[in-house]
C-alpha cells in the first residue's frame, strides 16, 4: 500500500510581481488553479488541506470545486523559513539567511518538524494527500525526503500551480516522485520562479 502526497504551490495572487505576500488569487492564478484542478480531477483524493493564507484559500477553493473534496485549513501549511546560516553553506545565500533572526529559524524548524510529523505519519498507507501550501514549505519537504542539508532547502523552486508528488510504500523510505510538474500549464502561465521554466 502506498501513501500518496501530493504538494501543490498556491496559484499566483495580484501583485506578485511588486513583492506583495499575500491576497487574491490574479486572473492568471485564477486559470493556473483550474488547469492544475483539470489535471488531477481523475485522481482518488482522500484529504486535502490548504494552508489559511488567502493565496491557498483561494486555490484550494478552486480545487475543492472541481474534486468534490472540502480543504482543511492548517497553520502547519504557512510559509517559514526554517534553517539558518550554516559554515559550508555558498556565501550567496549569506543575505537571505542573514536576514533570519533565531526566533524565526527555531519557529520555522518546529513548525516544520510538526508538519512533517502530521503528513508523512504512518497509518495512512493506501491514501492519496493534497497539501496546497508555499514555496519554502514544498522545498523543506523534498529537502526532507532527499535527506540534503538543512539549508538546501532553499536552493529549490517551485512555479505557481507545480505539482510535487512524494510517496511512501510499505516498509520503504519516502520517494520523490515527481517536482515541479507543470505540464499542465501552458507557458504563458507559468510563473514564481526566478527563470521561466519553457521546456
Amino acid at each position: 500500500m502506498t501513501h500518496s502526497v501530493i504538494l501543490v504551490r498556491h496559484g499566483e495572487h495580484v501583485d506578485a510581481e511588486h513583492g506583495v505576500l499575500d491576497g487574491p488569487l490574479s486572473p492568471r492564478g485564477v486559470q493556473q488553479a483550474e488547469l492544475l484542478a483539470a489535471r488531477i480531477a481523475g485522481l482518488k483524493i482522500d484529504a486535502m488541506w490548504h494552508s489559511p493564507l488567502k493565496q491557498t484559500w483561494d486555490t484550494a477553493s478552486l480545487l475543492s470545486r472541481e474534486l468534490k473534496l472540502e480543504s482543511q485549513p492548517s497553520a502547519l501549511l504557512l510559509p517559514c523559513v526554517p534553517s539558518g546560516a550554516v559554515p559550508d553553506m555558498p556565501k550567496v545565500y549569506e543575505p537571505f539567511f542573514g536576514s533570519v533572526t533565531a526566533e524565526e529559524v527555531d519557529a520555522g524548524r518546529a513548525q516544520m518538524e510538526d508538519a512533517i510529523g502530521e503528513f508523512m505519519a504512518r497509518g495512512r498507507a493506501g491514501k492519496v494527500d493534497v497539501l496546497v501550501t508555499h514555496n519554502a514549505v514544498i522545498s523543506w519537504f523534498v529537502r526532507e525526503v532527499l535527506g540534503a542539508p538543512e539549508w538546501k532547502w532553499a536552493t529549490l523552486n517551485q512555479n505557481h500551480c507545480g505539482l510535487t508528488v512524494l510517496q511512501q510504500k510499505s516498509g520503504r523510505p519516502w520517494t520523490l516522485i515527481s517536482h515541479n510538474d507543470v505540464g499542465h500549464l501552458p507557458i504563458d502561465l507559468r510563473s514564481g520562479t526566478p527563470e521561466t521554466y519553457s521546456l
